[in-house]
């Protein structure tokens, strides 16, 4: 029944058989499933979080439609190889050869739950704190740094921002011990620790952005259940940008290793306070050993927050 469950939530993600995973027999020295490696999840960055409306519950692209995403990468990766950088869109995005263009994929969105691939209706308390989240427009006349949201000011990312498909820095790192399972992840610098021994959640008055995790086997997959969140972090899109959660935030994610190369994941997000019902995000990983997980010293270079706040300064001076 186990399988047969996580089996269902996958099946948007791979065409795979998620028993494959069974098979590969992978373990470590002390008997668990061996989940170890760096899995980067920039490959993604084309799978749309939202499905389009047009495609309905149709969770793949058609051979004409992923063929047209590999001709979109290919265009983007000719110009990353140019001598000279035309630039961004616009003044706020970085030159193209600054990003990772990702892989193709017949993925028609990461959201596989609800089935039609988009986000269940909010609550109206949802709603309400979705309209006053912070924004990342630097058209907002901030007073003050702690206007911004957390991830411009370089706090952190969320679990749910850590762990989706981003432009570049989505670096992922899994370590095993007895009993342990260690998560690292290269943007914003965050690390969890994930015990496996049963142990009770903390008391609830205890909160974090990241929340406290439980991890338990159930069978090849590995199941982190985690509460406990202050309510402070987003949910929508990449690096956790919009849309707010509360501190009944719960999250169940899945990971199993499907064979060597290749590791599914997926998170399903229970928040009854923020949305109407769960949903499920999913998607595979592949394993990369020449990735490089440099430091990523968000603080130390964030100079944005900075020179945002005295541009407006200066603005309202010259008034």
């Amino acid at each position: 029944m186990l399988v047969m469950r996580y089996a269902l939530v996958i099946a948007a993600v791979a065409a795979a058989p998620i028993l494959a995973g069974a098979q590969s027999g992978s373990r470590t020295p002390w008997g668990d499933p061996d989940l170890q490696g760096i899995w980067p999840s920039g490959q993604l960055i084309t799978v749309p979080f939202e499905r389009p409306v047009e495609f309905g519950t149709r969770a793949f692209l058609n051979d004409a439609e992923f063929a047209e995403r590999a001709a979109g990468l290919k265009k983007q990766a000719d110009a990353d190889a140019a001598e000279f950088s035309t630039g961004g869109a616009s003044a706020v995005t970085p030159p193209s050869h600054w990003l990772e263009a990702g892989r193709p994929s017949r993925q028609a969105s990461l959201i596989v739950d609800p089935p039609d691939g988009r986000l269940p209706p909010m609550t109206d308390d949802g709603k309400r704190r979705a309209a006053a989240w912070p924004s990342t427009n630097p058209s907002v006349p901030y007073a003050r740094a702690q206007e911004f949201n957390i991830y411009d000011r370089c706090v952190t990312r969320g679990v749910l921002g850590s762990a989706f498909p981003n432009i570049y820095s989505s670096g992922m790192e899994i370590h095993q011990t007895p009993g342990t399972v260690v998560l690292r992840y290269e943007m914003i610098h965050e690390t969890r620790i994930i015990p496996l021994d049963g142990r009770s959640h903390l008391a609830p008055a205890i909160r974090s952005y990241m929340g406290d995790p439980r991890g338990r086997w159930e069978g090849q997959t590995l199941v982190v259940e985690t509460t406990n969140f202050n309510g402070k972090t987003g949910s929508l899109g990449r690096n956790g940008n919009g849309n707010p959660t509360s501190e009944a935030l719960r999250l169940v994610e899945r990971f199993t290793r499907r064979d060597a190369d290749t590791l599914d994941y997926s998170v399903t997000v229970h928040d009854p306070l923020t949305w109407t019902r769960p949903w499920t995000v999913a998607f595979p990983l592949t394993r990369d050993p020449g990735y490089v997980m440099y430091e990523y010293a968000c603080h130390e270079g964030n100079y944005a927050i900075a020179n945002i706040l005295s541009a407006f300064r200066a603005a309202e001076r010259d008034r």
